[in-house]
């Protein structure tokens, strides 16, 4: 990856395929101060004059004097300074003037308390004007990852970033192969007869697709299968229907295409066909590697010239997939059982009717791989008492269709954040920690962007990134607010929205809106990470706590994402032609949590939120304390590593308690462990290029809670005792691990093993 600095006033053209560089700042020289000493022998007194000499006295009545005056405009300075809105100080002049790392006495970071800053970050995000500008700029057409569109809206956001307040601006690029539609030989779907074409079906757009599927030519019978969910396939085996060798045809909704094409190839289908939840007849795209970042390096950079091994990413799939439009579903379904859609109700009757043993499919998905260059677009703005403390927003820019929802909206709500807290920056507020604002590359092809980023400086991300919020697809509707997240932000989360007005009602803030709704709000509508996400990547693999916010309709989602309909016009209708107005509540809310995250003393993440989360899966695994107890193992170690977990974080919540607040060195030390708590749930014993995602309860491998619980789920003859007793083992002391790092120092820790 090559990344390239550059400070205000300066421009660059893109591409940038250079080296790295690093700045540092060397000391300054310093004067050497010479005395002079006074010419001619001191101890000769011939020739002086006498003078005359003030009283003993008079001496200290004068010294007194001017001892209280200094000490009462002393005191009246300190008591009536008040922070300079209007002082006009460059930012990045400050940045080389002086050493980020002084000494914490000499700055004053709180110089604004939180009202202030919440009225400062609302005077100066504007009207919408911009944001709603940017959007229609970004939409205006696809601007596929590597193309010239993507290309040009990078060069757009890196001249934007220039002309705000920030201390630095630069872009990092890097090659990855990514697969494309081949137009010369297009996939097709046809019905066949003894081996005979007897009727070509039209699947819709040709250049819609599923990147990474793989490619081939598979035929077989048409089997239904909901939304391709495990529990789908649960419940047609149940039914006595065999997916083997079988074209399933599933519905978008509720898991990612990755994850239903997953689901298909372990249940035998032979390849998936993948139909939108919409009365409008267009086919949709997703990418269906299980996974985020370059599938071509997992675990590690695609940077440039480096010479890793050849290695494919296992959440690849094996087995051929394309999306189709609503209107070839309808065609297939009636070819089934003669009606245009299966109905939610009466379940068991659509599985065993959606069948034709004499109907067979071919399908032959063709594509072709390209080596193109990703863009990240960067800007920072440097803490004053934390600059190696980075808070993170991130947007996807590039998009396969015209992607209004999808990047653009995100792109103008980053931009727009970028100006108004550099703006603020510009006129009083001081950030304790570094903001970082990006733009991603390659989001539709699995948060390569993003990923790739991560793990290129996943040896220092673990120990600077302190928080990662994502603007991705934030505004999809604007009757519910929905927040996909790592248990830490839930507290902060509740807490802005108290505090921003709903974009749809003025008498109710967002919260109000939320519970009065729906009562169960909270459980429904704070949902965990999703798998395709840059969020995901930023806490699975980086350990990095991470939100992902979006406004959605009520009861249907966003029917246009991942189309070629997803333009200005279409989201704009859906809410009511109040685009900039919701994007704009959605810029007050991120702004928000960026401010809290940024300036308070104690980073506002909830570390006690692990300890419900982990007793409820102590109380799930002990659903099946007998099969344990058959292999002469016990939960017992793992409920004591629980409970430990639980006391650290009431001992940390005491010492924070008691706590004096000016003593940076202790403040700092508690915001590390802070900060680093989904860290410590990142397993220590598995191997990153096998298992990128190594979390253990949102993670993916055999180190994971879920597949310890899907381990347990199999009949006793068919469990690896060897296999379920390292499993236990590690889960267990990972937990462990967590609990002692969160609990300080060694000898703080006071326990025996």
């Amino acid at each position: 990856m090559a990344g390239v600095e550059e400070s205000r006033g300066k421009s660059i053209k893109l591409p940038m395929q250079g080296a790295s560089y690093s700045i540092y700042r060397g000391a300054e020289d310093e004067e050497e101060l010479h005395i002079e000493e006074p010419s001619g022998n001191p101890n000769n007194s011939h020739g002086r004059k006498k003078t005359s000499r003030l009283s003993p006295t008079l001496q200290k009545y004068i010294i007194g004097i001017v001892l209280v005056a200094f000490v009462a405009f002393i005191l009246g300075f300190v008591a009536t300074r008040r922070p300079c809105a209007s002082c006009d100080y460059n930012t990045a002049e400050l940045s080389q003037d002086k050493d980020p790392y002084e000494s914490w006495d000499q700055q004053d970071p709180t110089n604004m308390d939180w009202n202030d800053l919440r009225d400062l970050l609302r005077k100066y995000l504007r009207d919408g004007q911009m944001i709603n500008d940017v959007i229609r700029m970004v939409s205006e057409g696809p601007h596929a990852a590597g193309s010239e569109e993507d290309r040009a809206l990078a060069q757009m956001v890196l001249e934007k970033l220039k002309t705000f307040y920030l201390d630095h601006t630069w872009v990092e690029s890097h090659f990855a192969e990514l697969p494309f539609p081949d137009r010369k030989r297009p996939s097709f779907l046809e019905v066949t007869v003894n081996g005979t074409t007897k009727e070509s079906i039209e699947m819709g757009d040709s250049d819609v697709y599923c990147p990474y599927s793989t490619e081939g030519d598979v035929s077989g019978g048409l089997l239904y299968a909901q939304y391709g969910r495990r529990e789908d396939f649960q419940r047609l085996a149940e039914l006595g229907l065999d997916p083997k060798e079988q074209l399933v045809i599933v519905r978008t909704g509720f898991i990612s295409f990755a994850q239903k094409v997953a689901n298909a190839e372990a249940a035998g289908a032979a390849g998936v066909l993948i139909y939108p939840e919409s009365p409008n007849d267009f086919a949709v795209y997703g990418h269906v590697h299980l996974g985020t970042g370059d599938p071509n390096s997992p675990g590690f950079p695609s940077f440039n010239h480096t010479q890793f091994p050849p290695m494919k990413s296992a959440g690849l799939p094996k087995i051929p997939a394309q999306p189709i439009s609503s209107e070839t579903a309808r065609k297939l379904f009636r070819k089934l059982i003669g009606v245009q859609y299966p109905s939610f109700s009466n379940a068991d009757s659509i599985f065993s009717k959606f069948k034709n043993p004499k109907l067979n499919l071919r399908l032959v998905v063709k594509n072709v791989k390209r080596s193109v260059e990703l863009i990240n677009v960067f800007g920072s703005l440097t803490g004053l008492v934390e600059p190696e403390h980075y808070i993170v927003v991130g947007a996807q820019r590039d998009s396969l269709g015209p992607g209004a929802a999808k990047s653009a909206v995100g792109t103008a709500i980053l931009l727009e954040l970028a100006r108004t807290i550099s703006m603020m920056v510009h006129n009083g507020f001081k950030p304790r920690r570094s903001l970082l604002f990006v733009s991603w590359d390659a989001g539709d092809f699995g948060s390569i962007g993003a990923t790739e980023w991560l793990e290129g400086y996943l040896s220092m991300l673990h120990l600077k990134a302190a928080a990662y919020v994502s603007v991705d697809s934030a505004v999809l509707g604007d009757e519910r607010f929905i927040a996909r997240t790592s248990p830490l932000f839930k507290s902060l989360i509740k807490n802005i929205i108290k505090q921003v007005e709903n974009p749809r009602r003025s008498q109710q803030n967002i919260y109000e809106n939320a519970v009065s709704k729906n009562k169960m709000w909270e459980t429904e509508d704070l949902q965990p990470l999703l798998m395709d996400t840059s969020a995901f990547a930023f806490t699975a693999f980086g350990g990095v706590p991470a939100v992902e916010l979006s406004f959605a309709e009520m009861e249907q989602p966003y029917q246009y994402l991942d189309s070629r309909s997803d333009n200005y016009n279409n989201l704009n209708d859906v809410v009511g032609g109040r685009l900039a107005a919701v994007s704009l509540s959605m810029a007050e809310v991120v702004g928000l949590i960026l401010i809290k995250l940024s300036h308070d003393h104690i980073l506002p993440l909830d570390y006690s939120a692990y300890n419900n989360e982990l007793l409820q899966h102590v109380i799930d695994l002990n659903q099946y304390s007998s099969k344990f107890q058959e292999q002469g193992l016990t939960l017992q170690w793992l409920s004591s590593a629980r409970g430990d977990y639980t006391r650290a974080t009431q001992t940390l919540r005491k010492a924070l308690s008691l706590s004096d607040l000016s003593n940076e060195k202790l403040i700092q030390s508690f915001n590390v462990r802070i900060m680093r708590v989904e860290f410590y749930f990142l397993s220590q014993y598995a191997s990153a290029t096998e298992f990128p995602y190594r979390h253990i309860l949102i993670g993916r491998g055999e180190h994971t809670f879920q597949a310890l619980i899907d381990h347990l789920k199999n009949s006793p003859e068919n469990i690896n005792v060897g296999l379920l007793r390292k499993q236990l083992a590690l889960f267990t002391w990972t937990v462990k691990g967590a609990a002692n790092a969160l609990s300080g120092e060694v000898w703080e820790i006071q326990r025996s093993f």
